[in-house]
């Protein structure tokens, strides 16, 4: 089988994992208490409007204020007379808008006016006239006869803005009557629900993550949709009868004693994909670390040291790294900047090869990507959209003990810290004995390597310094005692 889809379901968060050839490419994850905004329609309420930066915060009844920038305002968007924020937007105003990206970090939810919902084969635009065709839908035949097949299937007297989807090239003239005439009617039960909503209020809900999967991931190529929650399988058996109905039996439910993602090696493949390092098959390694601002691969040798020559094992241990940036950054949902240092190269026409192969290696991303060349310091950029949280941020937090940096200070180091530290408290404070509460490591390194350090301070300050171990304490943590 070339393509499988594992759904994996539990009353705490929904999981699918896309499988191709027997490896994971993708993994998508959602809980129950932090489920995805992107796609939902609120009616909300302008909170602030900002000139200056030409954008404005609005109370959508989340958490955060979300933000509106005036590029994401449709009535902005005209070549000829452009209208700055200020004419358009107003402190206290009501207006119904669409997230276009999950709150991440620190920031609110970003968000338009311009209104898109997806359907199987369709994107409706109700706003809009027009009729685009999906990118990855290259022949210009093509393209034109599937907007002359659209056309003739709109009603008269209904929306005509339209993107047709890649699943639309073999779509029947049903099935895509089908997709107008579900959208056309979401669409006027969205418009009735805001026309006798007060704002801030929530409109539309997205599909669920296992719903989704369905409509935008499962394509003719997908041999077998494995579902292990029988609840959750019903449902998507009724929802591909109505939207889907090509891959309806291809929908099974898993009832094996075995956990679904164990048997399919997902498991693994999750604790690979929040590891720092990814191993090579011929022995290199990538290095991945991500940033609030960007995300840097470094492509390294290792241990592999090729059959032929030097510029040869550089040449491999590159093309094979190209393959597996792509998929990690599909695995750990890479967004932003992407910046990838390759091994240096001298051939020209290895560089080309390499940058060919991550092209190749990309295009099974459904997220919008862009790449440039080798700049002059060897480095190829590329972007990424983003659109909702990488899977390490999703699942892991900052170390408690390090404080996100992935080192800690050495029990050298806070050894002198503490003699500072009690240096400073015999000169402001009149005690009559100090006593040190550290981790064991900086206990035993008082007692071992700094005793003598110890000594000659409770001799320069004249007071006696005793120690403690306190087992609570990481080794950076201490307290001084003033008895």
């Amino acid at each position: 089988m070339s393509e499988e889809i594992l759904i994996n379901v539990t009353p705490q968060e929904t999981r699918v994992a896309v499988v191709h050839l027997g490896a994971v490419q993708e993994l998508h994850i959602e809980r129950s208490g932090g489920r995805g905004i992107a796609g939902n329609v609120y009616l909300g309420k302008v909170s602030r409007v900002l000139p200056g930066m030409q954008s404005a915060f609005l109370d959508i009844g989340l958490e955060r204020a979300a933000f509106l920038h005036v590029g994401d305002i449709l009535e902005a968007r005209c070549e000829e007379c452009p209208r700055p924020i200020e004419q358009i937007l107003h402190e206290g105003q009501s207006l119904l808008v669409q997230v276009i990206k999950d709150p991440i970090g620190t920031k609110g939810a970003r968000l338009s006016t311009q209104i898109s919902l997806a359907g199987r084969c369709l994107v409706f635009l109700p706003q809009e006239v027009r009729i685009g065709v999906s990118q990855k839908i290259e022949d210009p035949a093509e393209r034109d006869n599937l907007r002359a097949r659209l056309d003739s299937l709109i009603p008269e007297g209904m929306g005509r803005g339209f993107i047709i989807r890649t699943q639309a090239a073999d779509a029947s003239n049903t099935e895509l009557a089908a997709d107008i005439e579900y959208l056309h009617t979401l669409w006027d039960a969205i418009r009735n629900r805001a026309a006798t909503s007060e704002g801030p209020a929530p409109i539309f809900q997205e599909l669920d993550l296992a719903h989704r999967a369905l409509r935008d991931i499962a394509n003719e190529a997908t041999d077998r949709i494995l579902v292990d929650s029988r609840e959750t399988y019903q449902r998507m058996r009724a929802f591909s009868e109505d939207f889907t109905s090509k891959l309806h039996d291809r929908v099974s439910h898993y009832s094996a004693d075995r956990p679904l993602f164990e048997l399919y090696g997902v498991e693994d493949e999750i604790e690979k994909a929040l590891a720092r390092r990814v191993d090579l098959k011929s022995g290199g390694y990538l290095i991945i670390d991500q940033t609030e601002a960007l995300t840097t691969v470094d492509v390294n040798t290792g241990a592999y040291i090729g059959v032929k020559s030097f510029d040869e094992t550089i040449f491999k241990t590159n093309l094979e790294a190209a393959q597996v940036i792509a998929r990690q950054m599909r695995l750990r949902n890479l967004g932003g900047i992407i910046i990838i240092d390759f091994i240096d190269m001298d051939s020209a026409s290895h560089r080309e090869a390499v940058l060919t192969e991550l092209g190749r290696a990309m295009e099974r991303d459904r997220t919008r990507t862009t790449m440039s060349g080798f700049s002059a310091l060897g480095l190829v950029e590329m972007t990424r959209k983003r659109t909702r949280e990488s899977l390490s941020r999703q699942m892991c937090e900052a170390c408690p003990t390090c404080q996100g940096r992935g080192q800690i200070k050495t029990a050298q180091t806070v050894c002198y810290e503490i003699l500072r530290a009690v240096l400073r408290e015999s000169r402001q404070f009149g005690a009559s004995e100090f006593r040190i509460l550290a981790g064991q490591t900086v206990i035993d390194q008082f007692l071992d390597e700094e005793s003598q350090s110890l000594a000659q301070l409770s001799d320069f300050i004249g007071k006696p310094v005793s120690l403690q171990v306190e087992t609570a304490f990481t080794q950076e943590q201490y307290d001084i005692i003033l008895l």
